[in-house]
């Protein structure tokens, strides 16, 4: 059963480097930010495809010319 002592392999998963998530940026993705913006600006970034990457982009263009 999940969540009890007996759930899962004993000792672990001797390989989970194998299987844990990689990527190739400098800086990891690991705060979080809130903001509030209009309904309508949602539903233009939403329907963007990629959209989370899209904002990073934009925020990192913007603070580069400040």
């Amino acid at each position: 059963m999940p969540g009890t002592k007996s759930s899962g392999r004993p000792g672990g998963n001797p390989n989970i480097k194998s299987y844990g998530f990689k990527t190739d940026r400098s800086e990891p993705l690991r705060e979080n930010l809130q903001l509030r913006i209009s309904a309508s600006m949602k539903e233009q970034l939403k329907s963007r495809e990629n959209w989370q990457e899209f904002v990073r982009e934009a925020i990192a263009e913007k603070l580069k010319s400040v």
